[in-house]
């Protein structure tokens, strides 16, 4: 009986020593998925892309202009169209950088594809592959934007979208969604506009600082006048 009561203590302290195991090694584990998940996403490696920020600079201008963007949005889409010809100008002079954010907060609008966070995620291969293209990529993704509740444009469609505004070699980055968790995590840093209750596209900074288009996008209005 003491053999058999020596035996039950050592499976005893065998037992424990097994369940003290697994559990340190389920902390452990834990402790580095949560490390994983909240490791900074790669940053395209592009001198036009900010990694801090994630904005991608068109310009060099001393004012700054901000735009926070998902290429989903009917509404940046309109805001596209009012303030192009102006933006492109004020770069062209010198006068602004302007600080493109391709955000993704639409993709429950795309059956299952993902198609703001893919578009965003392609707008940085462009950037990295060419920064010249940027602007001219966002202008053909704007002029071809599906509707809300389709799919989207496929990987190869926006391809050729990039492919036709100079950034022949982003095609692999885009089939490959290169920076989707990089556009994931620099979605959360987009700022709430004063009033709103979450974030928003279009949002819109001069010289950092909220601009609320009033009664339609007016680039004179509001963009022009926040100049210094």
């Amino acid at each position: 009986m003491a053999a058999a009561a020596k035996n039950r203590s050592v499976f005893a302290i065998v037992i424990s020593v097994i369940v003290v195991v697994a559990v340190v090694a389920v902390a452990v584990l834990v402790y580095f998925m949560n490390r994983q998940a909240s490791a900074p996403a790669e940053a395209p490696a592009a001198g036009v892309v900010n990694e801090e920020t994630g904005a991608i600079a068109i310009g060099d201008g001393d004012q700054t202009v901000t735009e926070y963007i998902d290429f989903m949005c009917p509404i940046c889409n309109q805001a596209h169209e009012a303030y192009n010809d102006t933006l492109t100008q004020l770069v062209s002079d010198g006068d602004i950088t302007l600080n493109i954010h391709p955000i993704s907060i639409l993709d429950n609008q795309s059956q299952g594809t993902e198609f703001s966070t893919r578009a965003a995620s392609a707008a940085y291969c462009v950037a990295e592959d060419n920064g010249d293209a940027v602007y001219p990529f966002i202008d053909l993704m704007f002029r071809n934007q599906p509707s809300e509740a389709t799919e989207g444009l496929t990987d190869d469609q926006i391809a050729e979208y990039a492919a036709e505004a100079g950034a022949e070699g982003a095609a692999d980055c885009i089939a490959n969604g290169e920076y989707r968790d990089f556009v994931t995590q620099k979605t959360q840093d987009t700022p709430v506009m004063p009033g709103n209750s979450g974030i928003a596209t279009p949002t819109l900074l001069v010289n950092d600082e909220f601009v609320t288009p009033q009664g339609g996008f007016d680039a004179e209005n509001d963009i022009v006048a926040n100049l210094n």
